[in-house]
């Protein structure tokens, strides 16, 4: 049976569309660092598998319309994420998954478009369930007094957004604030490199949810109990939001 659609939808923006194998250069990035993000997708998304040799300098220049020295700083970034790995005479070649870095921003953002979304969503959803219902309770005891209006403001920009874009940056910060306020300073630089995952998955969320007032409520509760300082309750709440959440990636898979 087809799900009810909330009478309250949020406009999406339109996409924006790079046509051409040769316009890899992307507003604000430099060519090697477009070049890099084009085939670091295509890796990720599994064009090339790990223990593939890729084309030479030679290669992408003529593909893409770039320099060789273009090419070569972009192999050079890939190799930083450990993406790539490469020897004289031999080539690069991409490196086993399990190498990669997949706590860089690029690695995350590069997963989250590959066509296997389902892996990747249960795979943030997994790490909230292990690290968000603590974060808050943690929030709910230690937060200060501007903490508490980062979180609340984020809170309330998502029940005043028009459009998916505005409503996820709003989901995030909300989050981020939250990890920011458990204080424990190992879950703030954790916060900001899946930052990008969990822009992906709330523009997921947001666009398939059938009932947004819930999804705003749920957060509310969240917002309310760390406000109230009661960490068993900020807790619980979590996993209702993530419970909810669980339910709307289960149901886009029928």
């Amino acid at each position: 049976m087809p799900r009810e659609k909330s009478a309250k939808r949020l406009a999406e923006p339109a996409p924006v569309v790079i046509r051409g194998p040769e316009a890899t250069r992307i507003a604000g990035l430099s060519v090697h660092a477009s070049l890099a993000g084009e085939i670091g997708l295509r890796i990720v998304r599994g064009d090339y598998p790990p223990g593939t040799i890729l084309p030479n300098e030679a290669k992408w220049s003529q593909t893409f319309n770039v320099s060789r020295s273009a090419v070569r700083e972009a192999i050079k970034m890939l190799m930083a994420k450990s993406l790539l790995a490469s020897r004289p005479k031999i080539g690069s070649w991409v490196e086993p998954r399990e190498r990669w870095n997949l706590l860089d921003r690029d690695v995350l953002a590069w997963y989250a478009t590959s066509p296997d979304r389902e892996v990747f969503l249960r795979t943030v959803q997994e790490f909230r369930h292990i690290i968000e219902p603590e974060a808050a309770a943690f929030a709910a005891i230690r937060r200060s007094d501007e903490q508490m209006v980062d979180i609340s403001l984020a809170c309330r920009e998502m029940g005043e957004a028009t459009h998916i874009q505005e409503r996820t940056r709003a989901d995030t910060r909300f989050h981020l604030a939250i990890l920011r306020a458990s204080g424990n300073e190992l879950l703030v630089p954790l916060g900001v490199l899946i930052e990008s995952a969990l822009d992906h998955l709330f523009v997921f969320v947001t666009r398939e949810h059938s009932d947004q007032r819930r999804a705003q409520s749920l957060h509310e509760a969240i917002e309310r109990n760390i406000r109230l300082q009661r960490p068993a309750a900020a807790r619980s709440a979590v996993h209702k939001l993530l419970a909810n959440t669980d339910e709307v990636i289960e149901l886009s898979r029928r």
